[in-house]
């Protein structure tokens, strides 16, 4: 090929261009002025403008951002990208390591110990060396696909070399953190004040808003960085068998890996990595919340194993909350989509943990009285992170004569419904489950699920307009509304408007268990709601029923009972229902029969980890089929834990109470032989 041909020329400036980027985002030692810089990538970008037939996925051109998109598309995660549990003291620490070494059966264990930023957790996918996805960590299973935006960031290798900077050929994920350096952010605020603009509040929030941008051209405007944590899967080459080395071994690939890492052993090194990044926190170009400690063998790391949603061989030690005193104004309380009733500080304003504060929880009554604070007081506000501020303590010695205690109200704020409170539970809920306000859009999709009203269609944001435009208010409203109601909705098209009149109108007639279910009755569930259905034969027994004769029903507690009386004693409740009759919603209704004695009847199953041939629900329902109970929790009462793969907390506590454990093929050949 001529040296002067536009292909030379542009795989020239690519490879130098990619070069400095390197130098000048991930070592920080440019080598060229930026002006210099600036003269490559124009003569690239005009090279390419005059030969699109040379354009590729990997060429830096492609950094500067592309047209909007409409929305995130989601990407499921090959393998999950799991979260850590967290350490907030030295004890702590020691007892994840005493639980490391008696699993292994060893005196001491190696550690692998690094930062743990204070960024967005991020998933790049390279196919054959070459950068084609990235993700968020999302729900941990499905992130939202941000990869023209992480195009933008210039320290993510768009191909991946070997140190000799040869081209390398495998298929790899690389899990890791994206952040704003201090100093990015600095000036990112200092072009939001000279624009009038909002500033952002934290690197954090500006570097997770910067790549959630729907627009690619403004993430690439917000200078993002990257740094490697960790690899998920790879093909074409056989990586080290230690944490450390891979880690090492992503640096030579061109993936930047802070430098402030180091390999330890036993909790004595690891409290001296966690004291000596403490004393260099202030000094780092970038926010970080912790460090995070990691056994260095990968064979351990897959012999230990995961508990939950998070690994037994690797842990975050936290640095301690940051906070600051204040002046505790008044306490509100507010009210949450499941009725629960939160009481809320509004505090004289204060600067804590990156952010200005005026409000913080209160957590709960016990809380305010445990802590003995008052409306008045003087008190420590605790921030970390994310977390929402709480009200950590009262300082005593700056308290007023005329300091108040506060008074949980007796009616919801919201719906003048009465409030309750459970027996041994500390929270207060408005009962009017059905009429509230605040629990209005809760109500009204747990009404219209699937093993409830199943109103095909009905889902969060159809659920959100609707109330939001007033439409709806209970779910009787439902059964009251029309195609020219729902024509004034944004982005509703007459079929859509049609298939949902339908699916309204297919759910007037269904069974009691669903219409008790669909009620929303706290602690009353799916075959609760079928045990009810069956014990008393009609709604009105039910709701006429005292709190003896419903716990003649099996598996109905002092609890469960209570939360109906609650509920029926509500009148407003009691008019949804009325209302809901009137609009043609109907059931049938029978004599109550004798309990059938089925083959699992009494018996309590307990579901943990995936089952390869159905799913957690399917195994459920067949399991309710043959009269078994189905808990979330072991406890002595449970007869048999069902283990799938990755099974977590829930197996160990069978094995710790000596609960009989089936598997897979077991729990098949049970319901088979029914």
């Amino acid at each position: 090929m001529p040296l002067f041909a536009p292909q030379h020329r542009i795989q020239q400036l690519r490879a130098e261009i990619e070069q400095h980027n390197h130098r000048y985002y991930v070592l920080d030692d440019p080598s060229i002025p930026d002006a210099e810089y600036d003269k490559l990538f124009r003569e690239l970008q005009n090279l390419e403008a005059g030969h699109p037939e040379l354009l590729t996925e990997d060429t830096p051109t492609r950094r500067v951002g592309a047209v909007p998109l409409k929305s995130f598309a989601e990407l499921t995660h090959r393998t999950p990208m799991l979260s850590l549990n967290n350490a907030f003291s030295e004890e702590e620490v020691r007892a994840f390591d005493s639980r490391i070494r008696e699993s292994l059966g060893v005196e001491t264990v190696e550690y692998a110990a690094e930062l743990k930023f204070d960024g967005l957790a991020i998933n790049l996918i390279y196919r054959n060396g070459l950068f084609v996805q990235g993700a968020t960590r999302g729900d941990g299973n499905i992130g939202e696909d941000v990869s023209e935006n992480l195009r933008t960031i210039h320290s993510i290798p768009l191909r991946l070399r070997d140190h000799c900077g040869a081209d390398l050929t495998l298929d790899v994920e690389v899990r890791g953190e994206v952040l704003m350096f201090t100093r990015d952010f600095d000036k990112l605020n200092a072009q939001q004040r000279d624009a009038g603009d909002k500033e952002f509040v934290n690197p954090r929030n500006a570097a997770a808003g910067s790549l959630r941008q729907l627009d690619s051209r403004i993430t690439a405007t917000r200078h993002l960085s990257f740094f490697a944590y960790g690899i998920g899967l790879c093909d074409g080459v056989t990586l080290p068998g230690q944490h450390s080395s891979q880690m090492a071994q992503l640096s030579q690939w061109g993936i930047p890996v802070a430098v402030q890492r180091c390999v330890v052993t036993g909790v004595d090194g690891l409290l001296a990595f966690y004291r000596e990044i403490g004393e260099q926190r202030k000094t780092l170009p970038f926010a970080i919340d912790g460090v995070v400690y990691k056994v260095n063998d990968i064979g351990l790391q897959a012999q230990l194993g995961f508990v939950s949603r998070a690994p037994r061989f690797a842990i975050a030690h936290k640095f301690p909350a940051e906070e600051a005193m204040t002046t505790l104004l008044a306490i509100d309380v507010q009210v949450g989509r499941t009725g629960a009733l939160t009481p809320v500080a509004r505090l004289s304003p204060v600067f804590v943990g990156g952010v200005t504060v005026t409000n913080a929880t209160l957590h709960n009554e016990d809380e305010i009285r445990r802590k003995d604070v008052r409306i008045g007081d003087t008190v420590v506000v605790r921030r970390a992170g994310d977390v929402i501020p709480e009200v950590a303590r009262v300082v005593m010695a700056h308290r007023q004569p005329d300091a108040s205690e506060f008074v949980m109200p007796t009616v919801c704020p919201v719906c003048g419904s009465h409030v309750a409170r459970e027996a041994d539970a500390s929270a207060w809920r408005c009962t009017g489950g059905l009429y509230c306000p605040a629990q209005r859009k809760q109500a009204l999709l747990h009404f219209a699920g699937r093993r409830a009203m199943n109103i095909d269609g009905l889902g969060d944001k159809l659920v959100e307009q609707l109330v939001d435009a007033d439409l709806v208010r209970t779910p009787a409203d439902l059964y009251q509304l029309g195609m020219t109601a729902l024509g004034r909705l944004a982005r509703m098209g007459e079929k859509s408007a049609r298939n949902l009149l339908d699916a309204i109108e297919n759910s007037r007639r269904t069974t009691l268990a669903r219409f008790i279910f669909a009620l929303g009755i706290r602690n009353v569930g799916e075959t609760t709601a079928k045990d009810l259905a069956r014990n008393f034969g009609s709604l009105d027994n039910l709701i006429a029923a005292d709190t003896v004769r419903l716990q003649a029903v099996p598996d109905v507690g002092p609890v469960v009972a209570e939360s109906m009386i609650e509920f029926f004693a509500e009148v407003h409740n009691l008019d949804v229902i009325r209302q809901l009759r009137v609009g043609g919603v109907s059931w049938d209704e029978f004599e109550p029969e004798p309990e059938q004695i089925l083959p699992l009847s009494g018996k309590i199953f307990v579901l943990t980890g995936v089952l390869g041939t159905l799913s957690r629900q399917e195994a459920k329902e067949k399991l309710e089929v043959l009269g078994a109970k189905v808990s979330g929790s072991v406890s002595k009462k449970t007869d048999y834990v069902v283990a799938g793969i990755d099974s977590g907390s829930k197996l160990d506590k069978a094995r710790e109470l000596n609960i009989s454990i089936m598997d897979e093929n077991e729990f098949l050949f049970l319901i088979k032989g029914f």
